[in-house]
């Protein structure tokens, strides 16, 4: 009992040091700098649908499409602008409401994991097992080495939660 006690002891020593000294998972950093990129990335795409709200989105595109160097006459712009055509303005709106939401999701997640907290750990977790269907779904409709990639990205990523979180499940069971 005593013998057990005293390692549990040394164990918390332990990790009490390694906070303290600064030590902080490189795969956590790693994965929290990607989601800040990516809420700072949604940010971004929230407040363009918001300056796009009230102008001719086809005007836009021809000005865009021009700017560019694109014919405009291209099968490329003419088929953006039957899908732009699509779009009023109430679906701009939810479009930015939804990258806003994705966007403070994603907030979440990334400070989260650079501080290195366990709830931040669970909420990637669940949100990056709840994207895989649809990601599967999209690359067997229609393959791309940018679906594929993305697709690898999520899995390490959800691989490394899975094992950093049985590992410090595992350190807890040992501190009883």
């Amino acid at each position: 009992m005593q013998n057990e006690f005293t390692s549990q002891q040394r164990l918390i020593q332990v990790q009490e040091r390694t906070q303290r000294a600064g030590v902080h998972d490189r795969g956590l950093l790693l994965i929290g700098l990607f989601k800040l990129g990516k809420a700072i990335l949604f940010l971004l795409l929230g407040i363009g649908a918001i300056h796009l709200l009230h102008k001719d989105l086809g005007d836009e595109v021809m000005r865009l499409a021009t700017s560019l160097k694109f014919d405009p006459e291209s099968k490329f712009v003419t088929l953006l602008l039957d899908k732009v055509d699509l779009i009023d303005a109430h679906r701009l709106r939810q479009i930015s409401l939804a990258t806003f939401a994705y966007s403070a999701l994603a907030l979440t997640e990334g400070v989260g994991l650079l501080l290195e907290k366990v709830w931040a750990e669970y909420l990637t977790l669940i949100l990056t097992v709840s994207f895989l269907p649809w990601e599967l779904y999209e690359l067997a409709r229609r393959p791309s080495w940018f679906r594929l990639s993305l697709l690898l990205i999520n899995l390490a990523v959800l691989g490394y939660l899975l094992w950093l979180l049985r590992r410090k499940k595992g350190a807890a069971e040992v501190l009883g």
